[in-house]
């Protein structure tokens, strides 16, 4: 298929497929004369990719995961571990935004009267 229509299967971009290939997320495709043609391995690769960052990898975390892979199957003790550490990553981020909803009922709290209290302080 060319690429348009990979585009179009893949919920992204012609422009998105041929950055990709130039930062080396997806391995060049085959030729037909001067047109690309990509295969249903090419589309799911792209799915991966798309489905990644709208979960927040970077496109340089992809391409740890990614890096020298142009076989059949995706690098999945790679990618699995990409995903704990992202988990990870995000527990973290909770954590640190209910500290600071916790610090801003308190600030809200201490309007009321008149001495106003950050709220972290009495979290740390």
């Amino acid at each position: 298929m060319y690429i348009g229509k990979a585009a179009q299967l893949s919920g992204t971009t012609v422009k998105t497929i041929r950055h990709y290939e130039a930062i080396g997320l997806l391995p060049p495709p085959e030729r037909r004369g001067q047109y690309r043609v990509y295969t249903q391995q090419s589309v799911e690769l792209l799915t991966f990719i798309k489905c990644a960052q709208q979960l927040g990898f970077k496109l340089k975390e992809l391409q740890a995961i990614l890096l020298g892979h142009h076989g059949a199957d995706l690098p999945l003790e790679l990618a699995g571990k990409a995903i704990t550490d992202k988990k990870r990553e995000v527990l973290g981020q909770i954590t640190g935004l209910q500290q600071i909803y916790a610090g801003l009922e308190a600030f809200e709290a201490s309007l009321e009267g008149a001495k106003y209290q950050c709220g972290l302080e009495r979290l740390a």
